[in-house]
């Protein structure tokens, strides 16, 4: 259903390609001109956005604002996009976290500042894409558009090692991709051989009935793609080095949206499609996850690069996401979408520091400083926000989102629970221990006493994601009412779809051991 009458997610996904259509007449050499061009459509696209939130309609589970064309009618190939309580908040987060990134990159980016921008807004169109698009080969395309304006982000404007971090990048997340699209092409052929027609549409994929040895393949296979993007524990080395290598902008959009796409795909795709299948896979997802947690936590307190060391936090972060989806209950899967936007607003923000400080002082080394809060008493104050929100104290969103998930957790493997509860304090470990180190030991190095605190554009860079972090901190219900029905939607479907499974393979083995005691019977008969 499309509440508007208008085309609104055409719109907003495509009006970035406005954006970067003028941004190609721009002379190059006007820097400024290029910046404020791209910050305003940025920030136009996150206001087209907001009708899509203030408009949303709560209590359905039904996809909203759809629409659909014929694309090739005899292929089954259509344009059908949508959106749902799923995947409302990740589009707002994107359309938020863009300007910032703009923002952000104002004077940090001097060369090539017209393809940056360009690449940026491209990035944007292509998240939107792959977030709304109800049909496997739509997602399909902007899924593996992403990859082309992130590739160039890391690969032009990153660090000393960029080329590696960008290759690497590439090819571990095209190299999921290529088993999703074997799977997407037998799905489309099995749902032709079921019902008789060729059809990519995802929701009437939904309702193949895929038998279980099959599904587990093509559950795999999806798996694979969507933790990559996690990146899941043991599929996380390119994630350290793409953040490290990557500009603050490409950093934060990064860990703000790109790694969502990932667990955006478990319960968009992987999931429903394949409930049977992830039901089988629950507690290989959630012990990967916990040892994520731990994991990144124990590699993140050892690291000396301040990038680095929130780079392994999100391993750990993410890894509280899948334990809370695969707990498949209401608590867990609302926590993993609200630990979703927490990740994004908290790292994000992190990422932004990191990113101020490296361009004062050139070096990310912890080593390196001390004692700055004297020097940039604001600057230590947006710190201390992040970093209380990264280690999820109460007042803060981070703990909304760590409370629900453990909870959810709990209910469904207690022992895995405990076991990732002790990532929360060792997270409270490394970031305070990396906080402490960085701003309240002695201020002995003459670089770091002549370092100015945050200009206006840097505080209005981070003011909107700080003032976030308490919003959701202190009213959660808003963010989490918009989720209500298409949770209890998933998780309702996903229960009846194993229930049938399961009852359906109970009837086929008592069939089995009938046929058999038949069959042995007669053996002993004619004995």
């Amino acid at each position: 259903m499309n509440e508007l009458g208008f085309p609104i997610i055409s719109f907003v996904t495509f009006f970035p390609i406005f954006g970067v259509l003028i941004l190609m007449f721009i002379d190059k050499d006007a820097k400024d001109t290029l910046r404020g061009t791209a910050m305003a459509f940025a920030v136009i696209e996150f206001f087209i956005s907001l009708p899509l939130l203030f408009s949303f309609q709560n209590g359905t589970a039904a996809m909203q604002f759809v629409e659909r064309y014929t694309w090739v009618e005899s292929a089954g190939l259509s344009y059908f996009v949508g959106l749902d309580g799923i995947s409302i908040w990740i589009i707002i987060l994107t359309t938020f976290l863009t300007p910032i990134c703009v923002l952000c990159s104002w004077s940090y980016i001097q060369k090539m500042v017209k393809e940056f921008m360009i690449c940026l807004l491209l990035l944007e169109t292509a998240m939107l894409g792959a977030l709304v698009s109800l049909d496997l080969i739509l997602f399909y395309v902007f899924w593996e558009l992403m990859l082309i304006p992130m590739y160039f982000l890391i690969g032009v404007w990153g660090g000393d090692n960029k080329i590696y971090a960008a290759v690497k990048f590439f090819l571990y997340t095209a190299a999921g991709s290529v088993f999703m699209l074997l799977s997407i092409f037998f799905l489309y052929y099995l749902n032709h051989k079921t019902t008789g027609v060729y059809t990519f549409d995802l929701l009437e994929l939904y309702k193949l009935n895929i038998p279980v040895s099959t599904q587990f393949w093509l559950c795999l296979a999806f798996s694979v793609s969507f933790a990559i993007k996690v990146p899941m524990f043991p599929l996380h080395t390119w994630l350290p080095d793409a953040h490290v290598q990557a500009p603050t902008a490409g950093s934060v959009i990064l860990a703000g949206v790109l790694l969502k796409m990932g667990t955006y795909g478990f319960m968009r795709f992987a999931i429903p499609l394949f409930p049977y299948a992830s039901h089988q896979f629950t507690p290989v997802i959630a012990g990967l996850a916990v040892v994520g947690i731990i994991y990144g936590a124990l590699v993140a307190m050892v690291q000396p690069d301040m990038k680095k060391l929130v780079a392994y936090s999100s391993v750990s972060h993410l890894g509280y996401v899948m334990l809370g989806i695969f707990a498949f209950n209401m608590q867990g899967v609302q926590g993993g979408l609200f630990q979703m936007l927490n990740h994004g607003i908290s790292t994000g923000a992190l990422f932004l520091i990191v990113g101020m400080l490296y361009e004062r002082r050139h070096t990310r080394m912890i080593k390196d400083f001390g004692g700055i809060a004297k020097v940039m008493p604001i600057y230590a104050t947006f710190f201390m926000i992040a970093t209380l929100s990264s280690i999820a104290v109460p007042g803060t969103n981070g703990f909304v989102g760590e409370f629900m998930i453990l909870v959810g957790a709990f209910r469904t493997f207690p022992i895995l629970a405990v076991i990732a509860t002790s990532g929360a304090i060792l997270g409270a470990l490394y970031m305070l221990w990396m906080y402490q180190r960085v701003m309240f030991q002695p201020l002995d190095k003459e670089e770091n006493k002549v370092l100015k605190d945050l200009n206006a554009r840097e505080i209005v860079t981070l003011l909107p994601l700080a003032i976030l972090v308490f919003v959701m901190g202190f009213f959660p219900g808003y963010f989490l009412r918009k989720m209500d029905a298409s949770c209890d939607h998933f998780l309702k479907t996903y229960k009846q779809q194993v229930a049938m499974y399961e009852q359906g393979l109970e009837e086929g083995g008592a069939k089995l051991a009938a046929v058999l005691e038949d069959n042995n019977l007669k053996s002993t008969m004619a004995d």
